[in-house]
């Protein structure tokens, strides 16, 4: 009973933050454990998968394979942040080298805190949470709990089918580079076309000789 009123909750909160923040959505700006700034900006034109996670969740512990799966997709991008871990830090790091973490890792605060990465995404009362982007760089799903890959991907391709001008609105940042309109710009120039505005010249004159040439005609009427 416990479980199905749990599940039944998650589900209500999907609701209603997808519905809440779904417009809300920022250009959210993160140091990860490297030093390297992350935007969502950077990744226009990708869906986007911010997870937070905790050192000490075992349920955190049991997405991370598809978690690595998701981000070597060409697609996608998973942003990883660590949350609530104290003055521990060096569990957060020791937790990334024993999983192989591949995907960007952010070292979080406590999520009450008013300067957590969480401000600047949405709610975090439950490890794990995610917030799925989409190419347009709109909050889509908010998942409280284990995601799943297959589910998530389901829900891409519906969203793919469903949204197209998501994805005509990402589209411009890889077409800006402008190669082929160059490369256009030339044959626009239509020589060919300029050397047709000179032919038929000779062809006007063709026809007025060919006019005398009629005396053939002119005979005719005669007999």
């Amino acid at each position: 009973m416990k479980t199905w009123f749990r599940a039944l909750c998650f589900a209500l909160l999907a609701g209603l933050a997808s519905q809440a923040y779904a417009s809300k959505a920022i250009n959210f700006s993160f140091t990860d454990s490297k030093g390297k700034t992350i935007q969502l900006s950077d990744y226009r034109g990708k869906w986007v998968l911010v997870n937070f996670w905790a050192p000490w969740c075992p349920r955190c512990k049991m997405e991370f394979g598809e978690l690595n799966d998701l981000d070597a997709r060409s697609d996608f991008v998973v942003v990883g942040v660590a949350m609530d871990y104290g003055i521990d830090v060096a569990s957060v790091h020791s937790t990334i080298d024993r999983f192989n973490l591949r995907f960007p890792q952010v070292i979080g605060t406590n999520r009450r805190d008013p300067n957590s990465p969480a401000q600047q995404v949405g709610p975090v009362d439950y490890y794990p949470t995610s917030y799925l982007y989409a190419p347009d760089g709109e909050i889509v799903m908010f998942v409280p709990g284990i995601i799943s890959k297959q589910k998530i991907l389901a829900f891409t391709e519906q969203y793919r089918q469903t949204n197209p001008t998501a994805f005509a609105q990402s589209a411009p940042p890889p077409v800006a580079a402008q190669a082929p309109v160059a490369a256009q710009a030339p044959a626009a120039a239509q020589t060919p076309v300029a050397a047709q505005e000179v032919e038929p010249k000779p062809v006007v004159r063709k026809v007025n000789h060919a006019k005398p040439a009629a005396s053939p005609a002119k005979k005719k009427v005669r007999m």
